[in-house]
């Protein structure tokens, strides 16, 4: 059994790996390949089509409903990687001779599929049957290990690609990888079919009212939501620090990526070393150190100082995701699993890309000032989930006994009720 859950667990590595390095790499291997055949007006339609490939992300939780409801999820997200490769390479191969808005329209598209590469996919990995706790723990800490992957090797790899071979065909090897993934998928061990009837996958508003009521979920989602808003614009910020403190724009570029270096690294350690202890508590104690990695990079005297701050900052966020993982996977009803798990990541997603418009809207201020607001946002979400926790520990102390009662005896049933 251990070697069996060992495959299976190799397989969705090598498919999440694949299909996250193409999706990580797409925007800007859409935006180079503008750039360089858009002319004078290159930069702003690649920066058109890098948003059209996220602003999707909002139809989400409809989309995940089509997954929870599939007798075979593998399917769906086989069906949907073909859809996200075919799209993008038909995108790269188009752009620039075709009408723009053909090109626009594939892109979009491929944006459509983004929810299922991202919280989709992970879905699948919480819903394999057979781990145990700490296999689960260490399972989500390489599934984290892979957004790593794709977010750093994606770029690298068109980048690769298109020294060697130009831009366009950079693009069009991600289109092949997704297609890749979309066979490996299919080797994953199916999932439990859906229920039927009236306990069958719920509606959207449903799912939402879950997130909203299930204790667990609604504070990560807060806790998610804030400290995506301040890593959404941490490589920018880092971008200009390091071009501050070295006069070398170079650096300050080096300064991001080591952001994204912490960020994988800790993704590995946490899939080798699993996270332990109630999953909740731990995302609460993260968001505190996500705090203090924050402020300590605001403060830093020097290049070789901030170089350490930034790899513990992104060391955090990762640590960080992985917890929220365990926390949906331990408290989303199975019934709405895809969707509890997309419809979160599909905010965090936004969340993350306004907190990347924001931080390069006032840059003005400066790097450092922009750190510290980072900080009290993220000191902001930990007193809030503290807060929410705190309020709900009172209101469940002064529920009659008879109806806290008949709550333990319905948790099991229905995950929503937990708060």
């Amino acid at each position: 059994m251990g070697a069996l859950r060992s495959g299976t667990l190799v397989r969705y590595l090598l498919t999440a790996s694949l299909v996250r390095t193409a999706s990580g790499g797409a925007a800007v291997g859409l935006f180079t390949l503008t750039v360089r055949t858009g002319g004078s007006g290159g930069a702003a339609l690649g920066g058109l089509l890098a948003a059209l490939l996220t602003a999707p992300y909002v139809a989400g939780p409809w989309l995940a409903g089509v997954l929870d409801r599939a007798r075979d999820g593998r399917r769906v997200l086989a069906v949907s990687f073909v859809v996200f490769g075919l799209a993008l390479a038909a995108a790269a191969a188009l752009l620039g001779r075709v009408p723009f808005l053909a090109v626009a329209a594939l892109v979009t598209v491929a944006g459509l599929c983004g929810p299922l590469v991202t919280g989709g996919l992970s879905s699948r990995l919480a819903a394999v049957d057979g781990w145990d706790e700490r296999g689960r723990r260490r399972a989500e800490g390489w599934d984290s290990a892979t957004y790593g992957i794709g977010n750093t090797f994606g770029p690298a790899a068109v980048g690769a690609a298109g020294a060697a071979l130009g831009a366009r065909a950079g693009v069009l090897c991600l289109g092949g990888a997704a297609a890749v993934a979309a066979l490996t998928v299919l080797t994953l061990p199916v999932a439990a079919p859906p229920a039927k009837g009236p306990a069958g996958p719920l509606r959207v508003r449903q799912t939402f009212r879950i997130i909203a009521t299930v204790g667990p979920l609604r504070r990560v989602m807060l806790a998610m939501a804030l400290t995506a808003l301040v890593a959404g614009g941490i490589t920018v910020v880092a971008t200009t620090l390091g071009h501050q403190l070295t006069g070398s724009a170079d650096a300050g570029a080096a300064l991001a990526a080591v952001y994204g270096f912490g960020y994988l690294a800790a993704s590995v350690v946490a899939g080798i070393v699993p996270l332990r202890g109630e999953p909740e508590r731990t995302s609460t104690v993260l968001v505190a150190v996500s705090a203090a990695a924050v402020a300590c990079c605001a403060l830093a005297p020097g290049y070789a100082v901030a170089v350490v701050t930034f790899a513990a900052t992104g060391a955090a966020g990762a640590l960080l995701f992985t917890a929220t993982l365990a926390v949906r996977a331990v408290y989303a009803p199975p019934k709405a699993r895809a969707q509890v798990y997309v419809s979160m990541g599909a905010l965090k997603m936004a969340v993350s890309s306004a907190g990347t418009a924001l931080a390069g809207t006032l840059m003005g201020l400066g790097p450092r000032t922009l750190l510290g607001a980072g900080c009290a946002v993220t000191v902001f979400a930990l007193a809030g989930v503290l807060g929410d926790r705190r309020l709900s520990g009172r209101m469940n102390s002064i529920l009659p006994q008879r109806w806290n009662s008949s709550r333990r005896n319905n948790s099991r049933a229905l995950p929503s009720e937990i708060s």
